[in-house]
């Protein structure tokens, strides 16, 4: 018997052909590929002779991995999501939490009423009976959680407290102040319905806001406790007889209080007259509602009056976490239940989460209006909903996955099926995709929703695309080699196909601030499909071993319990058989497909081949392309197709359907019809009018992505998000002033930025007769208020130098602030009393002042402060004001620390679109740009900073992105395939790939925003999986342009389709995603993706290569001779025919097969090669040499 060598000896025919084909070719990518392609070939003689150790540490080591998706952790916040580490919106963000804290300062549920009956008028006492109706039965929500009961009155934010040093009174302020809620029902006595407070004193009846007159209850207290303070406090502010003094909207109530200006003439009131202007809350001084706050869709005549409105709103502001459980730390009421932040925030997530469910059945169906609710629970809800992993459609998505490669794998030859490989790939690929997942959580890198919804199929529709590609390779790999099919898989392409795919991934990042958040899920992609490539790169090899080893005890595939009906198949003759058969020459094509035995020793590594007795060379079909392609393509799958069947008498005999696959329908039927000249042409012109209908496509994007893009439509939530955009389109906003600067001297500078702040466009001004909203003017105006008062006493005599005791309030803080120098060592100075004003006549405070008289006014003026939300950092002192108490320490008033943040309020408005955010993002930010240069630190906050900055430069940074990643893209094909011209057909049509599916997402209305940035970008990387390996292809094969295209087509139509087929597979489960921006954002643009690649790679490409396409590396060498060419034998003997004795038990046997081609004589013109360098092939020198098929496919293999 005759043996092969040792596999560590062999030589990969690339190696040993290179000599011989390297003359008058391009020497440099030859040898890098047939470099690559030898440690590949090495890595699969190693993991053949170790399959099952490989198997199982691969296994064990995803598995391991895996396990980390214990600890995943899937972010919901928006800010981590989507504001970028170190950008200027974190570094402002990152200043507001390290002076404020984590939490805002409250927490809106809010409540809008609409009209069943699109442009509806609203504005009607019916209509606002039922917004009572259904704000009243949300108010009244109560949740009873670790032993309490917890309502409105308890968890609501309450703006403004003051302090009052009578314990009885403070006591009745506390259960009385009323809760902040911005309600058009303010305008109307009902309006103190929504107030849950109460309380008792002796001889009357519980206090309520419905009954409550807070002048007459003063006058009825007056002669038993000192109430001045407290009377000049409600004076400022303007709180009158609150609730009772406002008309009745159902002046038949008998509750109506006789104060209520129609409770006598009982008419309903006009409700559009009494809405115009706003409404107040009890205080019509600092709670004043403008219009846009609680109305909607208005219309006016021409003088200005409002006329009617199709939408009423509702805010109910709660306290944040952190200070519910502030107000309740050390209270006799929750003493005994381990009071904690976390118990807070469970008690408001319960209460909003009632509170919208009966909000929303608060009114019958057959009502004519309909009320939306929602509250920061909900949106939060929404986030973790969309997060949620769906194992129904990851479990259908793998399950049809597994089915698509079993039976794609499958053939009627049994010694060919592949179904089981199939299956295990899917499996393997699941694996490896859970363990990327896995690390990704093991090193701290967190999930999102788009992970969690889109990267098990994306991940696996990719990975599975190698599994084909590998599988594809095995098929049609040599007989007698060891894994080949490594080899095979072109060791450059593969690199280059990792490189791109996944680049984008990693450039996204740093381009633009609105993507780094994205970036967590990139990574876990990457991580994940290197994972699956490196799994699809040795454990499925193994595998392949395995199913060596199946073929060899002549199992069926998939049930591998039994055996093959095909086995007999397999038939072993001696070789000298086959030199006994006259070799046609002369024809142009002949091709005999024979099954092979291949036995491989454990023991020595040896490799022996036995063919069948006879080689029957049968001419082949028509070939469409006549003599230009030179061999079949494909794997060659049956003998006994092409055997006489008296002659066999097999078992089984293949139908004549099983001669068809992919790649005999690209060699057959596609590329000789994509070829014609006029085929070519009509393929331009379509594509070319592709192009040009994406670049108008293109025109249509606009920027943007609000929040009903992703809530599921049909939802309730939606339809309220959809009522806010149309109606009150409103956003809070601060100009937050930073330290660096000093205020007291700067006032006339924060004046102007006030100004130039509120001159925007998109800034709600105040009501002409109301003053700004800001701490500075209301600090300014509760100065001159004191100072009027103390001006008042000192002209009447009731304030001296020496006495304030006779004096107001207001007139004793005026004098103590008066005397202040600011001097540590002199504090006092009585002379400035006559000399000195508190606020000057240009509008400011004295400098020296400014800080003490800021203590003073937080002390004093707590409803002013509450209304200006200011939010001062350091929080100025606490400092009680007493006007009996003379003495010296009571005069000094201790400064506030200097300010390092505080901010003014603004509401913008009519922010409809994307351009409108920017247009107000780029005015705020110019603005803030040039008070800078007056020396004032400031920044804008809020959430159009937050999420709509990244629109500023998102174009830019897209544009300057895809540039980048199509010149690496280049520089990587060209330095990888050493063929610039290769790489500037690739990156052409990457290029019209990217421009075409950003054509199509503006006719599918896809907004431009973070994630279709990424795919955007990721299009370039993902198409080089369809376009790279037909370039390769075309590259390395031999004759005219028309030839080595339909010759690419042929190898990589079925890898490409397959992988392309697969992708979609995986992205298919998307679209049953009840998110409407799953479907829209993720599978219709992968989809498209998918698409393109495949038309682009498949249709495009080869009708580009064939007309534009390099020269061929590989120059076919032909002899005068008609002789076939003989192609060297391997070094150290290779692959041997001998006579077949009997198998010792000691082998391994393997079934596959081989094609033997034998060529035309030269054609006219041909290059000619000298003789004297080959060895004339005959068919004696088959018995102990080589025999070879010189096929004209890629050198490579």
């Amino acid at each position: 018997m005759t043996r092969s060598p040792p596999l560590r000896d062999y030589t990969p025919p690339a190696r040993t052909a290179a000599p011989q084909i390297l003359a008058g070719s391009l020497k440099a990518p030859l040898w890098l590929r047939a470099y690559f392609q030898g440690l590949l070939f090495s890595l699969g003689c190693g993991i053949q002779r170790h399959c099952g150790k490989v198997l199982f540490l691969g296994l064990l080591a995803f598995g391991a991995l895996a396990l980390g998706l214990r600890v995943a952790i899937i972010e919901t916040n928006l800010e981590q999501l989507w504001v970028e580490v170190g950008s200027r919106v974190s570094q402002e963000l990152h200043y507001t939490k390290e002076k404020l804290g984590e939490e805002a300062a409250y927490t809106s549920q809010m409540l809008i009423q609409t009209a069943r009956q699109e442009g509806e008028n609203i504005l009607t006492p019916e209509a606002l009976g039922l917004h009572l109706q259904a704000a009243l039965t949300a108010s009244k929500v109560q949740v009873s959680l670790y032993g309490k009961s917890w309502d409105l009155n308890k968890i609501c934010y309450k703006s403004g407290v003051p302090l009052i040093e009578n314990g009885m009174i403070e006591r009745m302020i506390e259960k009385l102040f009323p809760c902040v809620i911005l309600t058009p029902l303010d305008c109307f006595w009902e309006g103190a319905k929504l107030q849950g407070g109460s309380a008792y004193l002796p001889g009357r009846p519980d206090i309520q806001w419905t009954n409550l007159d807070p002048e007459q209850l003063l006058e009825e207290l007056g002669p038993f406790a000192s109430l001045e303070g407290f009377r000049e406090l409600l004076d400022k502010a303007q709180v009158g007889q609150a609730y009772v003094g406002r008309p009745c909207l159902h002046p038949d109530d008998l509750h109506c209080p006789p104060s209520a200006p129609n409770h006598h003439s009982r008419q309903a009131p006009n409700v559009a007259h009494e809405l115009s202007g706003g409404c107040h809350g009890f205080s019509h001084k600092f709670m004043h509602w403008q219009e846009e706050l609680l109305l909607g869709g208005m219309a006016r005549d021409p003088q200005g009056q409002l006329l009617r409105a199709e939408a009423l709103q509702s805010t109910f502001l709660l306290m944040s976490p952190r200070q519910l459980y502030e107000h309740f730390r050390g209270d006799y009421q929750t003493h005994d239940i381990g009071w904690s932040e976390e118990q807070a925030g469970t008690v408001l997530q319960a209460w909003q989460r009632r509170f919208v469910q009966l909000a929303q059945e608060a009114l019958p169906e057959n009502t004519s209006q309909q009320i939306h609710a929602f509250s920061s629970t909900t949106l939060d809800d929404i986030l973790h909903a969309f997060s949620e992993v769906s194992a129904a459609r990851v479990v259908g998505g793998y399950l049809l996955m597994l089915a698509y490669a079993c039976v794609t794998m499958l053939r009627w030859d049994c010694a060919q099926s592949q179904g089981a490989v199939g299956l295990a790939g899917v499996l393997l690929v699941a694996l490896a995709v859970a363990s990327g997942l896995g690390l990704c959580a093991l090193l701290g890198i967190t999930f999102n929703a788009a992970t969690t919804q889109v990267l098990p199929f994306l991940a696996l529709g990719i990975g599975v695309d190698d599994v084909f590609l590998l599988a594809h390779a095995f098929t049609e790999a040599l007989p007698g080699t060891p894994l080949q099919c490594l080899q095979a898989a072109q060791a450059p392409g593969r690199c280059t196909h990792i490189h791109q795919t996944w680049l984008p991934f990693l450039m996204v990042p740093h381009s633009h601030p609105a993507l780094r958040a994205f970036s967590l899920q990139s990574a876990a992609i990457v991580v994940g499909c290197h994972l699956c490539l490196l799994a699809v790169m040795l454990v499925f090899p193994a595998i392949l071993s395995l199913d060596l080893r199946r073929r060899h005890c002549q199992r069926l595939d998939v049930l591998c319990c039994f055996s093959s009906p095909c086995s007999a198949r397999v038939i072993q003759i001696l070789p000298q058989e086959l030199g006994d058969e006259t070799v046609p020459v002369g024809i142009a094509h002949l091709t005999a497909t024979v099954q092979a035995f291949t036995h491989c020793e454990a023991s020595s590594q040896h490799v022996v081949t036995i063919l069948p007795p006879q080689a029957h060379l049968v001419p082949p079909p028509s070939d469409p392309l006549g003599s230009e392609v030179f061999s079949p393509g494909g794997s060659t799958r049956d003998l006994l197709g092409q055997e006489e069947e008296p002659r066999q008498k097999a078992a089984c005999k293949s139908l004549p359907c099983a001669h068809w696959n992919l790649a005999h329908f690209a060699r057959y039927q596609f590329a000789p019809l994509l070829l014609q000249s006029h085929a070519k042409a009509i393929v331009l012109v379509l594509f070319g009018a592709l192009l040009g209908l994406s670049l108008y496509g293109a025109t249509l994007v606009q920027d943007g992505l609000a929040l009903t893009d992703v809530v599921p439509r049909g939802t309730k939530e939606h339809a309220f998000l959809s009522a806010q955009l149309r109606y009150f389109s409103l956003y809070e906003v601060a100009l937050v002033t930073q330290g660096g600067f000093d205020y007291a001297h700067s006032q006339r500078a924060l004046f102007d930025l006030h100004q130039r702040f509120s001159s925007l466009k998109a800034v709600l001004p105040p009501p002409a007769a109301q003053a700004p909203r800001t701490w500075l003017h209301y600090y300014r105006s509760w100065l001159q208020g004191i100072q009027a008062a103390f001006d008042q006493d000192w002209a009447s005599g009731r304030i001296t130098r020496h006495s304030y005791r006779n004096g107001s309030e207001d007139g004793a803080l005026a004098y103590k602030l008066l005397i202040q120098t600011g001097d540590a060592q002199e504090p006092l100075d009585f002379s400035q009393l006559t000399t000195k004003k508190l606020v000057d006549r240009e509008g400011l405070i004295p400098p020296e002042l400014f800080y003490m008289g800021l203590t003073v006014w937080v002390s004093s003026d707590p409803l002013g402060l509450a209304a200006s939300q200011a939010n001062f950092y350091p929080p100025p002192p606490e400092w009680l004001h007493d006007k009996y108490d003379t003495t010296g320490e009571n005069l000094r008033i201790p400064p506030a620390q200097p300010l390092e943040f505080a901010q003014f309020p603004f509401l913008l408005r009519g922010l409809q679109k994307t351009a409108d955010f920017v247009e107000a993002i780029e005015g705020a930010r110019a603005a803030c740009a040039e008070a800078s240069q007056a020396g004032v630190h400031a920044y804008p906050s809020g959430s159009p900073f937050l999420f709509w900055e990244q629109y500023l430069g998102l174009r830019r940074c897209f544009l300057l992105a895809v540039c980048i990643l199509l010149v690496c893209t280049f520089l990587v094909c060209a330095l990888l395939l050493l063929n610039p011209w290769t790489a500037g057909l690739i990156v052409l049509v990457l290029a019209m790939m990217t421009v075409e599916l950003f054509g199509i997402m503006g006719f599918l209305g896809i907004k431009l925003s973070a994630i279709p940035v990424v795919i955007l970008v990721a299009s370039v990387g993902i198409g080089v999986e369809f376009t790279v390996h037909v370039a390769l292809g075309f590259l390395t094969t031999q004759g005219s342009r028309n030839l080595r295209a339909a010759r690419a087509l042929e190898h990589t139509f079925a890898p490409v389709t397959d992988g392309a087929i697969s992708t979609l597979l995986g992205l298919l489960m998307l679209a049953g995603s009840h998110f409407d921006f799953i479907v829209r954002y993720f599978f219709a643009a992968l989809t498209v993706l998918t698409l393109l690649g495949l038309l682009h790679g498949l249709v495009l490409l080869p009708v580009l290569l064939s007309i534009l396409g390099p020269p061929p590396e590989v120059i076919q060498i032909y002899k005068e001779s008609p002789e076939v060419l003989s192609p060297p034998a391997p070094q150290g003997g290779g692959l041997r025919w001998g006579p077949s004795p009997s198998l010792p038990q000691s082998f391994a046997r393997v079934t596959t097969s081989m094609t033997v081609a034998i060529h035309p004589p030269p054609l006219p013109g041909a290059y000619i090669h000298s003789a004297s360098d080959e060895h004339p092939w005959s068919p004696a020198a088959t018995s102990s040499g080589n025999l070879s098929s010189r096929g004209p496919g890629p050198a490579t293999g």
